[in-house]
């Protein structure tokens, strides 16, 4: 028997809830993830209730925090997430973001010391509601190795983007800098399949079909080098607009950062901390790195 969107909907709030987090919490959460899974995104949908479940009962989420505007000025704000769960922080980033661009044109809102923000794109569709386009870049922990080396450096840190049409849903572009983003490899590895060659290396630098394996390694950039870079560009980007953690530096809490105009919407996630110069990965097969 199929599931309504309304009864997996109330499912995953209600798990949530029972492991600690607010009714709101429990609600915008479990919202984003439905949608994810409507949207053929499995890694990003409700495979993923039960790792936030796991993570509010361990207490490495804070399943009652209230985010809030800790910085603003002109078109910026920076909303602290408080170590919350990323969903509502970020709603509240977007609304402020779209606002501001209202009033200057363009506007910049950062989320920091949150939890996982699933789809980069879920975030974007009140900017192309309001008529704006949107853009949103985040880092997230360590995944993939830096070109030639063997060890996971920057995160997947995805980028996404979108563009409202007049009469027509909007254009949506939402993709991680991996050949195949880490939730994939890891439903992969809970099923016990194989993964295809080229997703990941594992923790030696070595090509692997073991989904296992690959979550221990690292992920292979798209694009190879020209990848490795992008994640770079997205790195520093959220970095030095939060001031907050570098992927190899982060757990599962990030940053986000949000920016809107006439025209545009940006966000990054990462966890909030110290930045730090970036250090050598160790290299691989004998590459540079």
């Amino acid at each position: 028997m199929k599931s309504s969107i309304e009864e997996l909907t109330q499912l995953a709030s209600r798990a949530l809830k029972r492991t600690g987090a607010s009714k709101a919490t429990a609600q915008a959460t479990a919202k984003a993830l439905v949608a994810a899974e409507m949207e053929g995104l499995s890694g990003h949908g409700l495979s993923r209730v039960a790792l936030y479940a796991q993570h509010l009962k361990q207490g490495r989420v804070d399943g009652k925090a209230k985010p809030k505007i800790v910085k603003k000025k002109g078109a910026t704000c920076l909303v602290d997430a408080a170590g919350g769960l990323a969903f509502p922080a970020c709603a509240l980033a977007v609304k402020e973001v779209v606002k501001r661009a209202r009033r200057y044109g363009v506007a910049f809102a950062g989320v920091t010391n949150s939890h996982h923000f699933g789809a980069a794109a879920y975030h974007l569709a009140p900017v192309a509601r309001a008529g704006l386009i949107g853009l949103a870049f985040t880092n997230s922990p360590s995944a993939i190795n830096a070109w030639g080396g063997k060890k996971a450096f920057f995160g997947t840190n995805p980028i996404a983007a979108v563009f409202p049409r007049k009469g027509a849903d909007p254009i949506v572009v939402d993709l991680s800098l991996t050949e195949v983003v880490r939730g994939k490899i890891m439903l992969y590895a809970k099923e016990g399949k194989p993964i295809p060659l080229g997703w990941a290396v594992d923790k030696d630098g070595n090509p692997t079909t073991d989904a296992k394996a690959a979550l221990t390694g690292s992920l292979s950039a798209i694009g190879g080098v020209k990848g490795t870079a992008l994640a770079l560009m997205v790195e520093v980007l959220c970095v030095a607009l939060t001031g907050a953690a570098f992927s190899f530096e982060n757990d599962s809490r990030r940053e986000h950062v949000f920016r809107a105009a006439r025209s545009a919407g940006i966000e990054n996630a990462r966890r909030g901390g110290r930045s730090a110069a970036g250090r050598a990965s160790p290299t691989s097969r004998g590459d540079g790195a």
